[in-house]
Formats: C-alpha cells, sequence, structure tokens
C-alpha cells in the first residue's frame, strides 16, 4: 500500500508530494489540476512501466500519433523516430523532449532516512529520453549473437551511431525502448517486475466484454455475494446476476429479481446499477492491489453514494485494496466524510484537494478530523 505518493514531470504534475495517503483517498479540484493524472500515475507504478498500460493511457488521450503511409515510405525511419518521440513527450511536463536528469518523469513514494526524507529509489519507476548506441556482436559466420544498448550521458561523439529511445526504469533495472520502430509496443515488453494488482474505471463504465470477464473470476466464490449485496442499493430484490452471450464477440449482463420470474437485462434498469456493477466487480478483482476509479459519481443518485462508499471502505478493508477516486461533487464528498467519521469506521483515508497555483499543481491534505470540521463549518473543499 502507499503510505505517501512523490510525482515529478508527469503531464502538468511538474512536482506533486503527498505526504500521507489512506486505505481509501478521495481526490477533488477544478478542472485541470490533474486528479486523472493522479490516477494514470499510479497505474504507471503499479504496472512497473508496462508498455501496453502506458500505450493505453495515450490511446485514450488520443496522443497515441501515428504516422501516414506516405510519409512513412518519404521518410522512412526517421520520420517513425519523429512521432515516437511526439507520441512519448505528450506523459511529459509541457511536452518537454529533454536528455538531461530534470526531465525525468518520477512516480514513487518518500521514505525516511538518516538524511531526512527522500524519494525513495528502490521503489520508484521512471521515464526519460536517452540518446543510446547498440553494441553488436556476431560469431564467425555473421550472425548476431548479442546486442546492447548503452545509454550515451554525455556529449555525443559524432563519429558514434546513436539513436532516440525511452528508458523505463524500475528501482535499479532498466530498458531501452527504441523510437525507431514502427509500433514499438510490440516488443513485448510487459514491465521489469511482477505489476501489482489493479482496476482503473475510467469516467464511462468498464465495457461490457471487460466486467463479462471479472464477474467469472469471482462466481461461485464469496465475492459473487458481495457484488449482489452490492446491487441491492438501487434494487433491494436483486438475487442473482449472470452474463449470457448476444453474440460470438459479447456478453451482456442480466439480473434476475426474487419478486418476478422475468430474467431482465441489467442495462434496461439504468446507469446507475449499472454503475454499481462495474465498481464493485472491478474492487473485488483488486486483491491486495490498487483500486482507481476517475469520477466516482458518475451516473449515482446523490441518495446511493454514501451507500456505497459504505461498501468500498468495507470490502477495501476486508480484500487489503487500496482506494484512489477522483470526483467534482459535493454529495460524492459528503458520503465520503460521513462514512470516514463513523464511529464503527475502523477504515483510515484522506482527502487531497488539487489547486493550480499559476500553472503549478499544489495539493491540500485533509485527514478526517479536518474533512469533519470542513464539513461541519461549511468550508468548500471542491
Amino acid at each position: 500500500m502507499l503510505n505517501s505518493l512523490d510525482i515529478k514531470n508527469y503531464r502538468n504534475l511538474k512536482n506533486l508530494r503527498i505526504d500521507s495517503l489512506g486505505r481509501v483517498n478521495l481526490i477533488t479540484g477544478k478542472n485541470n489540476t490533474g486528479k486523472s493524472t493522479i490516477l494514470e500515475a499510479i497505474a504507471i507504478y503499479a504496472t512497473k512501466g508496462d508498455l501496453n498500460q502506458i500505450y493505453q493511457l495515450l490511446e485514450e488521450r488520443g496522443e497515441n500519433f501515428k504516422h501516414t503511409e506516405v510519409g512513412r515510405h518519404r521518410e522512412g525511419n526517421k520520420n517513425t523516430t519523429e512521432y515516437n518521440i511526439r507520441t512519448f513527450s505528450s506523459l511529459f511536463t509541457n511536452r518537454t523532449v529533454s536528455f538531461d536528469q530534470e526531465g525525468i518523469i518520477s512516480i514513487g513514494i518518500i521514505e525516511n532516512t538518516l538524511f531526512g526524507e527522500e524519494k525513495s529509489t528502490e521503489e520508484s519507476v521512471s521515464l526519460r529520453f536517452v540518446l543510446y548506441h547498440e553494441e553488436i556482436q556476431k560469431d564467425d559466420h555473421g550472425v548476431m549473437i548479442s546486442r546492447r544498448r548503452i545509454v550515451l550521458e554525455n556529449a555525443i561523439d559524432k563519429q558514434i551511431s546513436y539513436k532516440v529511445g525511452v528508458e523505463i526504469r524500475v528501482g535499479n533495472s532498466s530498458f531501452i525502448l527504441p523510437l525507431d520502430e514502427d509500433r514499438p509496443y510490440r516488443l513485448g515488453y510487459r514491465g521489469l517486475e511482477k505489476n501489482e494488482n489493479f482496476q482503473f474505471i475510467r469516467t464511462s463504465n468498464i465495457d461490457k466484454e471487460i466486467n463479462g470477464k471479472l464477474w467469472d473470476l469471482v462466481t461461485l466464490t464469496e465475492k459473487e455475494q458481495y457484488v449482489v449485496d452490492a446491487l441491492k442499493i438501487i434494487e433491494p430484490f436483486t438475487e442473482r446476476i449472470a452474463f449470457i452471450e448476444e453474440n460470438s464477440r459479447e456478453r451482456t449482463a442480466v439480473i434476475k429479481l426474487s419478486n418476478s420470474p422475468i430474467v431482465l437485462p441489467l442495462l434496461s434498469m439504468g446507469d446507475g446499477i449499472n454503475r454499481i456493477l462495474t465498481i464493485i466487480l472491478a474492487l473485488v478483482n483488486s486483491d491486495n492491489g490498487f483500486l482507481l476509479i476517475d469520477e466516482f459519481e458518475n451516473g449515482l443518485h446523490y441518495t446511493v453514494q454514501e451507500q456505497l462508499w459504505d461498501i468500498v471502505f468495507n470490502l477495501a478493508q476486508k480484500l487489503n485494496v487500496q482506494v484512489f477516486v477522483t470526483t467534482h461533487s459535493e454529495d460524492c464528498i459528503s458520503g465520503f466524510q460521513n462514512i470516514l467519521n463513523r464511529k464503527d469506521n475502523l477504515v483510515d483515508g484522506k482527502l487531497i484537494r488539487l489547486d493550480n497555483k499559476e500553472g503549478i499543481i499544489k495539493q491540500v491534505e485533509f485527514d478526517k478530523e479536518e474533512l469533519k470540521i470542513a464539513a461541519d463549518r461549511n468550508i468548500e473543499i471542491r
């Protein structure tokens, strides 16, 4: 579990430091303050720099800039490299392409040392642009037997042939991604260490195919009942759910109510119950890892949000999941605060508000006592 978070040079988070985190964390702030960006950074951290995850984030923001067939044939690898640099530069603050240490994206935790608080290098994930030289060894028949990519840290020798790449580092292990490849993410790089278990719910629901796969993982376990109980927040007569095939490529959720013999498509029952299904399926499949939810309140009436928070707090503790949620909603904050400060609640939580001060993102942290005072005095903290 992350007890702190330090992010440098990732998108609009030039230098963000959150000194302490809880098991359940709610992130608020105006538009363009980096709420979703924090979730992305945690996703990169949890997957240890997995390229598939990075490219998914780029695709969702429309930042995987693909060159045209005409440009490829006309300029060859030069054009490919330029487009890949443009793609990866969108991850860096101000889209800066820098080859020095100051421009490195770094995502990690803060630890106490003999020299005070410092960022943990062993627990951090970093990305940077590099210039590198390929050292190739061949056998007596001219067949390549090994290839090393060596980063050129100092001034470039014009007699050395060098390329541009992105170095992904986790602790003391690193990998150089070449940017002269047409589709470099297909090289099979899957992160340098074992990924943390996590689920990431975007502003829209996880698609039906993913929900179906998550359901298959909990069918006939106690987690199946957790999902059914959560759906009862909106439909108290929920008895069972299942996923059935509509065609060879698509499955859809159906629900059986205890007061009716008819099996209904869950989609027919509105956005709220489908949003809860997505959140709880993701939560029960995040054991010993992270659950990331962008805009918790989407599709949910204010009257059900506190009840859902209650379930999230309980299951996060039971399944050892650390939860990070963003919101714009006052009702969402109110429900979070009410559960966090309830006398029988034993789960710790934090609210982090992000502010944009002349282009610099700063955070204000609220523990449960401070959050209750803000609520009692009607202090605006969105």
